[in-house]
């Protein structure tokens, strides 16, 4: 895994980051750079679907369950009361990739790239966090202290994402 490099798309909700995620792989593709992406959720989520083999084995109180099929697999882990695990252990669950884009985990220490739109309200995050490298904007960003770049170029944002990007195992776990 020593390849795989890592960096984050941070922003407040609304700010486009899924929408940023989905322009920036087939771009990342196209330079022959294999892709995956890890996204935090705030709140609990669910893949599986009641009534079905899988959710009941689950259900009954099984740690993991792995579905398979001939198109993809997947492994469903219940925490059942263990800490939420830290990003370089979710990571090192992955398959080797070239770069893992990250979305959320906004407090963790590894470079990010904020996106932010100026008609969410919201303040920037990059004062505050360090590992803000640049921001990704619908508009001026007059005070912001790190480059900005249009959120709309998407060649200019995957350039800048490769060039930030850090090999995963120098983020350090939380």
């Amino acid at each position: 895994m020593t390849n795989m490099r890592i960096i984050g798309l941070a922003g407040w909700s609304g700010s486009g980051k899924t929408t940023l995620v989905t322009k920036l792989i087939p771009c990342l593709l196209l330079r022959g750079i294999k892709v995956s992406t890890l996204k935090h959720a705030h709140h609990g989520f669910d893949l599986d679907t009641p009534g079905k083999d899988s959710f009941m084995h689950r259900a009954a109180g099984a740690t993991e369950v792995i579905i398979s099929s001939g198109k993809r697999w997947a492994i469903l882990h219940e925490l059942r009361e263990e800490p939420e695990w830290d990003l370089p252990h979710l990571v090192a669950k992955m398959s080797p990739v070239d770069l893992v884009l990250v979305e959320g985990f906004k407090r963790d220490a590894f470079p990010k790239l904020e996106i932010h739109r100026i008609a969410n309200g919201k303040p920037l995050i990059h004062p505050e966090d360090p590992h803000i490298v640049a921001v990704a904007s619908d508009s001026a960003v007059p005070d912001a202290k790190v480059p900005v770049v249009d959120l709309n170029n998407i060649e200019t944002i995957a350039d800048l994402l490769l060039r930030h990007a850090v090999a995963i195992d120098t983020v350090a776990a939380s």
